[in-house]
């Protein structure tokens, strides 16, 4: 899942950021709201984090914008405006949820999953493709009677292809559902985490359609 922070206070961004890596999301992060409207004209996102006091234009401003445009983006304000009157303006005027800062990357990134979840993931917690089941809630794989625990990378990568299957996904496609503008990529980045998938689950889990990309079959 790919977001896109819009916090003007760096250490905040990069904090948040760095937590939510650990969880397996790709974040992209802009520090005012002209510049988080121009990202989300290119329609790359599933979801907003976004603070409220932004320069240039505002949060309240950006909310306005996005919901305006028609774009239903899922939006998950963070702020340190924690007035009653603060969270009803932000829910009643689009937000899907509202938390305050300080808070804790843990429930920001259960947050972000409930959200999601809302958004058309079926409401089993469970991804499951004939002997493949994946647990988005704990990051556990199970796969022909085994449990496995993966890294949160290696995890994304294998939902991004379980929630898809039979759909091939190329390389760029599945870079993107991984990793954010700003993070440097080696060429052979995904090749590797489907290498290390493979070796813990088995080398059929996953399918190489050369020079196309990869796919989980449907009845894996």
């Amino acid at each position: 899942m790919r977001l896109l922070l819009v916090e003007d206070d760096l250490m905040v961004a990069e904090a948040v950021r760095e937590g939510l890596k650990k969880h397996g999301f790709a974040v992209d992060c802009v520090c005012s709201g002209t510049a988080a409207e121009a990202a989300l004209l290119g329609d790359l996102h599933d979801m907003v984090l976004l603070d409220l006091g932004l320069p240039e234009k505002s949060g309240w401003e950006v909310l306005r914008t996005i919901r305006a445009a028609g774009n239903d983006v899922p939006v998950l304000i963070l702020t340190a405006r924690d007035q009653v009157a603060d969270r009803i303006r932000g829910l009643d005027g689009g937000a899907d949820d509202y938390l305050v800062k300080p808070f804790d990357l843990g429930e920001l990134a259960a947050r972000v999953r409930t959200l999601a979840r809302r958004r058309g993931v079926p409401r089993s917690p469970r991804i499951t493709v004939g002997a493949l089941a994946l647990d988005p809630a704990t990051h556990e794989v199970f796969y022909r009677g085994e449990r496995h625990l993966l890294p949160a990378r290696e995890f994304a990568l294998l939902r991004a292809l379980a929630e898809r299957p039979g759909q091939i996904l190329s390389v760029r496609q599945l870079e993107e559902r991984l990793y954010g503008w700003d993070e440097d990529l080696a060429s052979n980045t995904v090749e590797v985490r489907v290498h290390h998938i493979r070796r813990r689950l088995g080398q059929e889990v996953i399918v190489n359609v050369r020079g196309v990309g990869y796919m989980i079959p449907k009845d894996r």
